[in-house]
């Protein structure tokens, strides 16, 4: 066996170990937000109907609903969101470092599981507006205005 052969086997032998990309992820989706929405959020009190609801509804409520996920998170309306899981708390107000739903939708490791797991996921700014609903109470509004539309 000459050194090349050699190479090419090893070469081989590790691309079959590497973990491959999940293709129903992307890296980063676009701000479901205007420009304007986003700096009036991180200018002001962020507005659960204006700034989160939209959020929630194109990223994560598709999956974190109660006929998709028995028995798991669900975002379709406060009661559901605010419940707990065997993991902790899903929100937490005034406590973004102890709410899942923030812990979850953000990771400084790629190799970590991030949600959402399939779609596009929160941007930046998507990430600093929950995060900042979240500390500032996670004020989320009881009928129509806080029921989430699950959008396929």
């Amino acid at each position: 066996m000459n050194i090349r052969h050699l190479f090419s086997l090893i070469c081989l032998l590790l691309a079959s170990c590497a973990t491959p990309p999940d293709p129903e992820t992307k890296p980063m989706g676009e701000n479901v937000l205007s420009k304007k929405e986003i700096k009036a959020a991180k200018s002001g009190p962020v507005d659960f109907v204006a700034h989160v609801k939209p959020v929630l509804e194109r990223k994560c409520v598709m999956c974190h609903n109660r006929q998709a996920l028995p028995g798991h998170m669900s975002l379709e309306n406060r009661a559901q969101a605010m419940r707990s899981g065997a993991l902790g708390a899903y929100i937490v107000p005034g406590q973004p470092e102890s709410s899942l739903l923030i812990a979850n939708v953000h990771s400084a490791h790629q190799n970590i599981s991030v949600m959402p797991a399939v779609g596009e996921r929160l941007t930046q700014d998507e990430y600093a507006i929950l995060t900042k609903w979240v500390k500032e109470g996670a004020n989320w509004p009881a009928g129509a205005a806080g029921t989430l539309e699950i959008v396929r």
